[in-house]
């Protein structure tokens, strides 16, 4: 299974001098809690999340119209392209331990956004061949929660 089989393909963004307050209303009026930030040249620089936000909002004494996109997205990047495959971008989301990712063109523009929750929805109940299983995304899940056998469910600590 290919990311390009999975994925949404109808991708917003936003740019770095965005503010929190337009970022929110795009989240909202697209329903999502993901966007990637794209710089001058139109490729991905980083990734600006709901979390991002609340935690920017809940920790900052500033109004979401006063703080820009570039004050608190994630420059820590990890992408994908349409044509990887589904176990390559699992390990990626367990090694960097992100829900989602946006995919990427040849140049680094995004065409669309993969999650953990497109995933979900194309696995299939037994691993077949090249296609993504249960446990593949079970294991996935339990690596980006930090969650370990001994010691259950370990909540994300904010880098």
């Amino acid at each position: 299974m290919k990311v390009r089989d999975v994925m949404t393909k109808q991708v917003s963004f936003c740019y770095p001098d965005t503010t929190l307050d337009k970022a929110v209303q795009s989240m909202t009026q697209k329903s999502c809690g993901f966007l990637p930030v794209v710089g001058e040249g139109g490729n991905v620089i980083g990734v600006l999340t709901d979390r991002d936000i609340a935690l920017a909002l809940g920790t900052r004494n500033r109004k979401a119209s006063e703080l820009s996109v570039w004050d608190i997205m994630t420059p820590k990047l990890f992408t994908c392209t349409a044509e990887d495959d589904i176990h390559s971008v699992l390990t990626t989301m367990r090694m960097s331990r992100v829900r989602r990712l946006p995919v990427i063109d040849t140049e680094g523009a995004p065409i669309g956004i993969l999650s953990i929750d497109d995933i979900v929805l194309g696995a299939k109940e037994h691993s077949l061949s090249k296609d993504v299983s249960y446990k593949d995304v079970e294991d996935t899940y339990k690596s980006i929660c930090g969650y370990t056998k001994a010691r259950g469910a370990q909540p994300r600590v904010a880098a």
